[in-house]
Order: structure tokens, then sequence, then C-alpha cells
């Protein structure tokens, strides 16, 4: 059965990698799943029928049978159990694969997000200048622990697992940024993540929706 994924029909992060179908679009094509996507827009994302796949009017969902389920990390960890490539076969190894799955989501990303949203919302507040070091410093002390962590092996645990999928999509967040910047061997775990060939077919996937909305010219 192909699972169909819904995805944003007009992609707020200009095809840039992103959108959260992004991480779903990755992990399936990392174990060999076709499927299908639906665009919704923005006014759908409201509607009874998205709410009742989504409670918080958000995307990606995963459709499946009559499974049907939201949250990038659940969805990526449902594939993960159901098709080989994304956890090891090991327990203890596999067990470690999904704490990075929750490290990334619970511990690197609230900063990154933190700091995203107070620099979009936040900048023409008075107090926006003295917090932003506050948010900055925040992140340095996560990426300084996982850049030791990491050390200079090439994935988090052993080979790569859905842990370092997730964690790669978080670190795209900060990517290019002097954050990101003054830990070398992060910038290149991200860069050797991007280099995937499923993660490259999952970018041209979710591009392709971006700029076939373009105008010519």
């Amino acid at each position: 059965m192909i699972p169909t994924i819904t995805a944003f029909e007009r992609s707020p992060d200009r095809g840039r990698g992103l959108a959260r179908d992004m991480r779903v679009r990755w992990a399936l094509e990392e174990v060999g799943q076709p499927y299908d996507v639906r665009l919704v827009s923005f006014e759908a994302m409201k509607q009874p029928a998205h709410l009742a796949l989504h409670p918080f009017g958000q995307i990606p969902t995963f459709e499946e049978g009559d499974l049907a389920l939201f949250e990038t990390g659940a969805i990526v960890f449902h594939i993960a159990e159901q098709n080989a490539g994304l956890l090891p076969s090991d327990a203890n190894a596999r067990a470690r694969a999904v704490t990075w799955m929750f490290a990334a989501l619970n511990t690197v990303e609230p900063p990154v997000l933190e700091r995203e949203m107070a620099r979009l919302v936040e900048r023409d507040k008075p107090w926006f200048e003295a917090r932003l070091p506050i948010l900055e410093d925040r992140i340095r002390s996560r990426l300084g622990a996982l850049s030791d962590r990491l050390g200079d092996a090439d994935w988090l645990d052993g080979d790569f697992s859905a842990g370092d999928l997730m964690m790669a999509m978080v670190l795209l967040r900060l990517k290019g940024s002097d954050l990101l910047g003054r830990y070398p061997n992060l910038a290149a775990y991200l860069a050797r993540g991007e280099a995937r060939p499923a993660y490259q077919r999952a970018f041209a996937a979710q591009l392709a929706v971006f700029t076939s909305q373009q105008p010519d010219g």
C-alpha cells in the first residue's frame, strides 16, 4: 500500500528543505518506499477534513490504509519500524537511535525554533537586542555538547539512522550561520546528510512543488 503525505501547496520556506514534510520524504526515500503527496493550502489546513488528520492544523500528515499519523517524529519512527534501513537490528543500538531522534526534537530543536520565532516576530520589540544573545547562547550550549559527542565520527552512533536524519534536519535550520560554523564537525555532519542520495531525491521533490508554481521569466 502506497502511503500519502501532505505538504504545503505554497511552501513558506521557498523550497529550501525546511518544511517538515521534508523529514518524512527523506525517510521514505531512505527505505525505498514509494509515496503520494497531497498538497494543501493554508485555508484547507483549517478545515475539518484536515483537522481530522492533524488536530493542530499543520503538515505533514501520513495516511496508510486505516492508519493516519501526524508529528514528524512519530511518522519517521513508524516508517523506520516498518522498513529496514533507518534503525539498527541490534536492540541496544536501535534504542540509542530512537534516543537520538528524541534528542533532536526535544533538546536541540526547541532553542533553534525559539530563535527563529524571535527573529521573525520580535525584531521590532525593545527587548529583542538583549534577548537574542541569550537565545543564541542556549543554541551554542546544545551544539557544543552535540559536537563533543559526535567527535570525528561520521554519524551519531555507528551507521546512519533515523536519529541522524532527524538531527540533520534540525541542524539544517542553522546552515550557513555563525552558530553552526563554529563547529566544523557538525557542519561536515550536516553536509554528509545532505549528500545522501535519498536526501537529494527528497529535496528535489519538495523544491519541484515550489518552482512549478513560479511564473516563467
